[in-house]
């Protein structure tokens, strides 16, 4: 199983430090699996469904978590699920992460260990993420810590581009339905999309990729993130901890996710497709370049016409 350095960038392009980057496996698996079914009219078939396999993590050989994955990304899951719980603090704390699908195991090796990691993983909130997933500790811990760029803004226009882009993404769901995806943009230039069984699993995978980049905050203003679930308090956590002050989803947000995007600072877009979207907070990040004609039925009911 090969070993490999990632590439990173700098703020001008030059090489980041490889001695502050993990090495990493690239243990990819098969994300479909064919099997046989039985239609209403009695007819035999084979379609494709999604993989899901456990992947244990062990942190300086101490078991931590397993998580449920489709098993695209497993070291950048591992990252950025690490990332994410706020048991690291950058990508420099880990020296690397070593998976093996034999096994289902993922094996973390840090440069200096985990601070009180006893103390830290010994509270879990369950979260409303598929299969009932968990964070540890307390989920609003350090929330007021974070700051997203004040110019951080999403045109309309490309706003509609980011929808088109998903609409027309070669992906897993297409083939395979049951899975969630999840999407960065700079813009509406797509820079990664995620698959996985679980929205949390795609957007920790999304952050590990972001902490190998390691690009200064300035280049990370006009990024937006993209998911086909809901806006959920953790998910809204997660996304600001990455620095993208722009948030899109599919689906529609909770009252804590929006409370929690009120409170740091974040544009949570909802019930977005095709031409059409609310925006639940923060709405002067989103600049209105292509707002839509009024449908004639609309301006004739709120004119009082029959």
């Amino acid at each position: 199983m090969p070993i490999v350095q990632p590439p990173s960038t700098g703020q001008r392009g030059n090489l980041a430090p490889p001695a502050l980057l993990p090495t990493l496996t690239r243990a990819c698996a098969p994300l479909t699996q064919e099997v046989a079914v039985l239609n209403e009219f009695g007819l035999s078939s084979t379609v494709s469904i999604p993989a899901e396999r456990d992947l244990t993590v062990y942190v300086d050989k101490r078991e931590l978590v397993t998580l449920m994955t489709l098993g695209a990304h497993p070291e950048w899951l591992v990252l950025g699920y690490l990332l994410n719980q706020r048991l690291i603090g950058s990508v420099s704390d880990i020296e690397s992460i070593t998976v093996d699908w034999d096994v289902g195991a993922a094996s973390v090796k840090t440069r200096h260990g985990i601070d009180r990691i006893e103390e830290r993983t010994s509270k879990r909130v369950v979260t409303t993420g598929c299969g009932q997933g968990s964070v540890f500790g307390n989920l609003m811990d350090e929330v007021d810590l974070i700051h997203l760029p004040p110019e951080a803004v999403l045109r309309q226009s490309q706003l509609y581009g980011i929808l088109n882009a998903i609409r027309l993404k070669e992906s897993t769901y297409k083939s395979a339905g049951s899975v969630h995806a999840c999407a960065l943009f700079r813009g509406d230039a797509l820079q990664l999309f995620v698959e996985d069984v679980g929205r949390h699993n795609a957007v920790d995978t999304i952050a590990g990729w972001m902490a190998l980049q390691q690009r200064p905050a300035a280049e990370r203003v006009d990024h937006v993130f993209y998911t086909t679930g809901r806006l959920t308090s953790e998910m809204v956590i997660k996304s600001a901890q990455m620095g993208v002050a722009v948030v899109v989803s599919r689906s529609g947000i909770t009252q804590m996710g929006l409370d929690v995007a009120q409170r740091v600072g974040l544009c949570a877009v909802g019930r977005a497709t095709n031409k059409r979207f609310l925006c639940y907070a923060h709405a002067q990040r989103l600049l209105l370049d292509a707002v839509p004609p009024t449908a004639p039925a609309v301006a004739a009911m709120e004119h009082g016409a029959a």
